[in-house]
């Protein structure tokens, strides 16, 4: 049953974020809470993201933009690196208010509030019909790259900002796919590198043949069959439903890291 319902919320949530760039970790973390421990939940999401990611760029690359890829993405690989040392300063700071809804445990921290607020920010400009109309130069890509690669490296939350940047760049929807799938595995593989002393006390040699790496496997088919069904239809999307994906998604986010729950 559990192998089930990981299969079937990855699949979803790979599929539901295929357009937006963000979201597959945030989604599926929950569910591998269910049957793991914490600290290996956090990390079979990321090695299925990661899985999850390279897919996406295997089918997605040829329509990137490889201009917006360089401008972009190389400043949020080092913006990244710096986030992912900062985090471990930050790690003390105290909670600021902790609680339980509905039997979930939420904690909220100053890094959660800030980004929380960021992002809702980030949604009103997604869904207002005024900000809709506004767009970035790509002169400002590489400051987009810093602060999404930053805040990657900081919370694993990069998605979100590098989504709302480049839906506002002058791109059309496929080329938006294939950018932010190729941009969000640099950032990803800079991330896990840095987390790689953590990660290997996970001991991945015997998890393979455990039950924990057979979850890992299903949700990384899962999320393999979620970017097949969403290549499908990526030549009927317009920019102006993935901006509306895109919004919805940041606002779902922005509240729950708001409220402490993610």
């Amino acid at each position: 049953m559990s192998l089930f319902l990981i299969i079937i919320v990855s699949l979803t949530a790979s599929c539901l974020t295929f357009f937006s760039g963000f979201g597959l970790g945030t989604i599926l973390l929950p569910v591998f809470a269910l049957f793991l421990p914490v600290p290996m939940a956090v990390a079979a999401t990321a090695v299925v993201h990661a899985a999850n990611n390279i897919f996406k760029v295997g089918l997605m690359w040829r329509l990137a933009d490889w201009a917006i890829v360089t401008r972009f993405g190389l400043p949020a690989i080092a913006a990244a690196y710096c986030g992912a040392r900062v985090l471990a300063r930050l790690a003390d700071l105290p909670t600021m208010y902790a609680y339980h809804f509905l039997g979930i445990a939420a904690q909220m921290t100053p890094l959660k509030l800030l980004m929380g607020l960021l992002i809702l920010g980030f949604a009103l400009g997604e869904l207002h019909p005024t900000l809709q109309r506004l767009s970035f130069k790509r002169k400002y890509l590489p400051l987009g790259g810093m602060l999404s690669g930053f805040f990657g490296g900081l919370s694993g939350h990069q998605g979100a900002f590098r989504s709302a940047f480049l839906s506002k760049v002058d791109i059309t929807p496929q080329a938006f796919v294939g950018t932010n799938a190729v941009i969000g595995l640099l950032v990803d593989s800079t991330r896990l590198f840095v987390y790689g002393t953590t990660l290997s006390v996970f001991h991945w040699e015997r998890i393979a043949s455990s039950a924990e790496g057979r979850m890992i496997l299903a949700g990384a088919t899962g999320a393999f069959l979620g970017v097949v069904i969403g290549r499908r239809f990526v030549h009927t999307m317009t920019m102006k439903t993935i901006q509306h994906v895109t919004g919805s998604l940041l606002i779902l986010i922005g509240a729950l890291l708001t409220m402490g729950f993610i």
